[in-house]
């Protein structure tokens, strides 16, 4: 299996040394992720919903760059500021982890720029419909 690592474009990447996506065996990280688009504009600045639905879209590419999916994802963790809109970020996870149901973490947090109110990060083990991680008996 060994270890795969995708960039995501993000302006900190290089700078910084990190991969949006790395892959370790079955295991999968995705690093914080935001509602930057490529040409350095906030998507959707204050909207907690639309953000929160280009992020996962963000973070579903850098799965699949690695080789791994949504419905492998275990664990999420978002930062929302103080006047995000939970209710629009909880709408946007449940229609994109319908079914899948990974645990999630909230935490309120100070985010880099005004009008940015949520990030993400997530953790995925890649296994078969049954739970099963290939490779491992």
């Amino acid at each position: 299996m060994g270890v795969r690592t995708a960039a995501g474009g993000g302006r900190f990447e290089e700078i910084g040394s990190y991969a949006r996506a790395r892959r370790v065996g079955p295991f999968v990280w995705v690093a914080g992720t935001t509602a930057i688009e490529p040409s350095g504009r906030l998507h959707a600045p204050g909207n907690a919903y639309a953000q929160t639905r280009y992020i996962l879209d963000r973070i579903e590419q850098a799965l699949k760059d690695v080789g791994a999916e949504l419905r492998h994802v275990c664990r999420v963790r978002a930062y929302l500021t103080e006047d995000a809109d939970a209710h629009g970020f909880i709408r946007a996870h449940g229609e994109i982890f319908k079914g899948i149901a990974p645990v999630l973490t909230g935490v309120t947090a100070g985010l880099s720029q005004p009008g940015m109110v949520v990030e993400i990060d997530v953790d995925a083990v890649i296994h078969d419909g049954e739970g099963n991680i290939p490779g491992i008996a």
